[in-house]
């Protein structure tokens, strides 16, 4: 099963990006995996795309190196093993399964983490404004240095999905379908709420410090832990936690993040080392900039109405909501749907919210086959 990473220059002084805003950016790196290969037709290649703290290591694969500082810095098992692999829905197999991290990242793609040439410090908030579009063009020339010129779907869940969509309106002549996944044609009020008050809780952290910080500030375990919330159902907390009280024999320590603060409640605690394992591995620059991203996307913006620019999408699409999701609830979803002339809705059932496309892989599998089988 052939694999394949890199980091590449894809943007340079002499050919800089052009982001939305009309500010140009250089050099732009890009972290990239590829699963699988592109077959004699190059009709199979499946670009996946991920959501906001997630990176181009989608997946485990046998022939893999046990470590990939370049893709991974993290280390972390891939976040989508549950429908990519020998079998399952993007079978390496059978497709050429490119993922890539987003613009913006801290994953080896440029973002406000990385160094800024003109000062040899990182950029911080000096970083430009960026959106799902400035993503996804990004994206369309890392498909032209790995010489793809036509995908046959594209998939993501969240901000993931918001770049699918994205992909179907810059560049319909390259998507034969396309598979969105709890996500949302623009970023409604509820949502940006959300990522309103995780950003605050990041900025009103003194050790913060502008955006100048050594140190990942505690604002950002805040953030996360207010994410997670929105992220699964009450239904889902309930059955996970219900009241159950902490046995501090078991509790996970989080004093350096949290002062010692005491806790109660095992709810608690899990929310607190969710926090904690997001300061470990994450930047504070890049969820404000990502969050913000995910704020402006409105795939309407500059082409017309929501109902007039899904109606141009032309792709094969299957939209898919999730039952309990509060953060992109399936009615969201029904409505993408209602307004694309070739898509067709599905529904995961699940107590779990939003992250149910992490974690009901039977229901995901079955879904995204039956769709390709159906398109190949």
């Amino acid at each position: 099963m052939h694999f394949d990473f890199g980091k590449i220059k894809l943007f340079d002084s002499d050919n800089p990006l052009l982001l939305e805003n009309g500010e140009k950016l250089a050099p732009v790196e890009v972290a990239y995996e590829t699963y699988g290969q592109l077959n004699s037709s190059r009709d199979n290649a499946i670009l996946i795309c991920h959501a906001l703290t997630g990176s181009a290591h989608a997946a485990d694969l046998p022939d893999q190196p046990t470590k990939n500082l370049i893709t991974n810095p993290a280390n972390m098992p891939g976040w989508w093993n549950g429908i990519i692999g020998k079998g399952k829905a993007f079978d390496p197999e059978k497709y050429f399964i490119i993922s890539s991290n987003i613009l913006g990242s801290c994953y080896g793609t440029t973002g406000p983490a990385s160094i800024n040439p003109h000062t040899g410090r990182k950029y911080g908030m000096d970083f430009p404004a960026i959106t799902v579009r400035d993503m996804v063009r990004v994206q369309r020339k890392l498909l032209e240095h790995l010489d793809v010129q036509s995908l046959l779907s594209i998939s993501g869940g969240s901000l993931g999905g918001m770049q699918v969509l994205e992909w179907a309106v810059m560049y319909p002549e390259m998507v034969r379908s396309i598979i969105p996944i709890a996500t949302a044609a623009s970023h409604t009020a509820w949502a940006i709420g959300l990522n309103e008050v995780a950003r605050l809780a990041i900025m009103n952290d003194p050790s913060w410090n502008g955006g100048n910080y050594d140190s990942q500030p505690a604002g950002l375990a805040l953030a996360r832990m207010i994410a997670m919330i929105s992220y699964r159902s009450p239904f889902s907390f309930q059955k996970k936690f219900d009241r159950e009280r902490i046995h501090h024999d078991n509790e996970i320590r989080t004093k350096e993040i949290f002062q010692n603060i005491p806790i109660n409640f095992q709810v608690e605690n899990y929310l607190r080392y969710q926090g904690k394992k997001l300061v470990d591995r994450f930047d504070a620059n890049c969820m404000i900039y990502l969050t913000r991203a995910m704020d402006t996307h409105d795939l309407g913006a500059n082409r017309g109405t929501l109902p007039e620019v899904l109606s141009t999408i032309q792709a094969k699409v299957l939209c898919i909501g999730i039952s309990s999701d509060i953060l992109y609830p399936a009615e969201d979803q029904k409505k993408i749907a209602k307004y694309i002339p070739s898509a067709e809705y599905v529904e995961i059932q699940s107590i779990h919210g939003h992250d149910a496309f992490l974690i009901e892989y039977d229901q995901l599998n079955l879904m995204v086959k039956n769709f390709l089988e159906k398109i190949m």
